[in-house]
């Protein structure tokens, strides 16, 4: 019987992982840890390994895994910046992603977001809490159906994002992606430039692959050419905004509020169960304390429809790797 590894395995993905070995009649032992130098002895043996890595895994790990016969590492996430894919490829390992397990589940969570940060969400709740029930203009917001909208990257999510902002609240939305899709230009304009797709809008949301090259894509240039008072929303990766220029966007009321489910040093951080304990990051603890922004731990996706694509296609890309030496999910 085939046999597969699972590290980084949570509570949540265990129902899942349980039903699809009972369906394919496959051998699988799970882990709660990540794949370490310290325990990467543990997968000997073993047919198949996926991972859901939040660390880099060293040149230690590649080769031992190539020693132990293991050409291939099923990642459950649609990141896999993790991953050295030179040291991979050097080692002869394939690494596979999970590229689209529920994009209704991120557009939804993101379009939500902006609506609570448009709405004063967190100065409302503020008030509630302290049994301020007033109604004045510090909470007065506008019409989610007057504002524009630019969709930044009309992939899976982006264009889920625009079509529910296009349709479901009839706001007039634009976008920008360097590969425009024909299907989404239904409903949205294009516009030429990032630049000029961020002027002209009230909120911007962000829908686009972290890349060697858009690191601090979102800076205090960019952020200079926002329209005053808009709201940014990332629901993609961390590493695309500069945070201490949004929090100077912030401060200079250029920006009216940014909804985070991404931080550019969370790795590591989220998720993770830090109460009681001293993380000595100065920056998240603003974000944190900040009524104008909305911080969530990287849990746009966190639906049982995302958890059960991920743990499923990955599996599934073990398979066909197995049969075929090779999987469609391969990204190197």
């Amino acid at each position: 019987m085939l046999k597969i590894k699972m590290m980084s395995v949570r509570d949540e993905d265990v129902p899942f992982i349980e039903q699809w070995a009972q369906d394919n009649q496959v051998e699988i032992e799970m882990n709660k840890e990540l794949l370490t130098d310290d325990n990467v002895d543990s997968v000997k043996g073993f047919d198949g390994v996926s991972l859901s890595q939040q660390h880099p895994l060293s040149e230690y790990v590649f080769a031992k895994l190539h020693d132990f016969g293991i050409k291939h590492i099923a990642q459950r996430s649609a990141g896999f910046d993790m991953y050295d894919l030179d040291l991979a490829t050097k080692y002869d390992i394939v690494i596979s992603n999970v590229p689209s397990y529920s994009p209704s589940s991120i557009a939804e969570f993101a379009v939500t977001q902006a609506i609570n940060i448009v709405r004063n969400q967190n100065d409302i709740q503020r008030k509630v809490r302290d049994y301020d029930f007033r109604w004045e203009p510090s909470i007065l917001s506008r019409s989610i159906s007057d504002l524009t909208v630019a969709v930044i990257g009309t992939g899976r999510i982006g264009s889920v994002a625009a079509k529910i902002f296009a349709n479901g609240y009839n706001s007039n939305v634009i976008a920008y992606d360097p590969f425009p899709n024909e299907h989404v230009a239904k409903y949205v304009e294009y516009k030429n430039t990032l630049e000029e797709a961020v002027a002209e809008a009230d909120i911007v949301t962000v829908h686009i692959p972290a890349t060697q090259y858009n690191g601090h894509l979102f800076n205090e240039a960019i952020f200079s050419k926002f329209k005053k008072g808009a709201v940014f929303v990332n629901a993609a990766r961390g590493s695309m905004v500069d945070t201490k220029a949004l929090l100077a966007a912030l401060d200079s009321g250029h920006l009216k509020g940014a909804a985070l489910d991404t931080y550019e040093y969370e790795r590591g951080l989220f998720p993770g169960d830090y109460r009681g304990k001293d993380i000595n990051d100065g920056l998240l603890d603003t974000l944190i304390e900040r009524e104008d922004i909305l911080l969530t731990p990287h849990i746009a996706f966190y639906t049982e429809a995302a958890v059960n694509n991920l743990v499923v296609d990955a599996l599934d890309a073990i398979i066909e790797f197995r049969n075929t030496g090779t999987t469609k999910l391969r990204v190197n």
